[in-house]
């Protein structure tokens, strides 16, 4: 019973600030046509802070794993490729293509996946997984900037997604943590204090917009891919990498940080990225919404299965 309610207390508060979310906005206390300045609001400001504030408040050098960082790469990368050659084999429109190869290989990790890790160790073992965002996110939109634009049949401007790499607010503030840490940068003691209360009201205040994000319009047309991408991106990639992941040797909270990367459900800028570059934007919200739902029950399995095998 005890790792039942670690895997329960690991997953409960992202369902109950995702359903205080929804609640809110079905109360008309918060209305839809704000939600998208909101959602910038979090990502450009409350996040950096999160990012800095995880790796400058770790010991990185202690916590710094190479091989990690190589097998998440690695992984992200194998799973792409693969939900590129499994969505050319069961959908012929381009229209859909590149929202479907989104929806499967890009999670996300760190509005889902990075308090799974806080809620198992506490906020001093996230150093690490904060290095994997500061990697593993710059991938993602990479990798959805060139897949869009391939199936919208553009031509890819490398130096327009270099430069949305280097103005990401989530690398910024990594960037800025490991500089700090690297440099030996101590902060004074009020600054400290405003990035740290800044950090802590980032993931509640996004988790519930992304709950009064959450509706049910748009799916009738999307079904059939819509159930594809919820079970490849919640039970197949996760079976495989973390399946991976164990035979490798990995555990504790190096282990639980995979959880947080391969069983998040999709990106919720994947919707935004697709809206803006000709894709499927439908299939797309609709994958962020049900995947957002349905994770958080597959996450409590995976966590809850994970720790009856002593991985953590």
């Amino acid at each position: 019973m005890e790792n039942f309610y670690i895997a329960l207390n690991a997953v409960l508060p992202m369902f109950i600030m995702l359903f205080i979310g929804f609640a809110i906005r079905k109360l008309n206390i918060l209305k839809e046509s704000f939600l998208p300045q909101l959602n910038k609001l979090v990502f450009t400001v409350f996040f950096p802070f999160l990012m800095f504030n995880n790796i400058y408040g770790s010991d990185f050098g202690s916590v710094f794993n190479p091989k990690l960082l190589i097998f998440a790469v690695v992984a992200v990368a194998v799973v792409y490729m693969l939900s590129v050659g499994f969505t050319l084999l069961v959908e012929k429109s381009n229209y859909s293509r590149g929202a479907m190869i989104q929806a499967i290989y890009r999670s996300n990790f760190v509005l889902m996946g990075m308090p799974i890790v806080e809620n198992i160790f506490g906020e001093g073992k996230l150093g690490m997984t904060a290095v994997l965002v500061t990697v593993i996110v710059p991938m993602y939109n990479i990798l959805a900037v060139i897949t869009l634009e391939i199936f919208r049949g553009n031509k890819i401007n490398f130096l327009k997604i270099l430069k949305g790499i280097a103005t990401n607010p989530l690398i910024i503030g990594s960037v800025a943590g490991i500089l700090a840490v690297a440099l030996n940068v101590k902060l004074p003691q009020t600054i400290n204090s405003v990035v740290s209360d800044i950090a802590g009201a980032a993931t509640p205040i996004a988790l519930m917009v992304l709950g009064a994000s959450v509706t049910f319009k748009s799916i009738k047309n999307c079904r059939r891919n819509l159930v594809f991408c919820i079970i490849a991106r919640l039970v197949a990639v996760p079976a495989l990498c973390l399946t991976a992941a164990s035979l490798l040797g990995f555990r504790g909270v190096d282990f639980v940080s995979l959880i947080g990367l391969f069983c998040s459900p999709c990106a919720v800028s994947s919707f935004t990225m697709s809206q803006q570059m000709g894709s499927d934007y439908e299939l797309s919200g609709a994958t962020v919404v049900f995947t957002s739902i349905t994770a958080c029950f597959t996450m409590f399995l995976w966590i809850f299965l994970f720790k009856q095998l002593n991985f953590f």
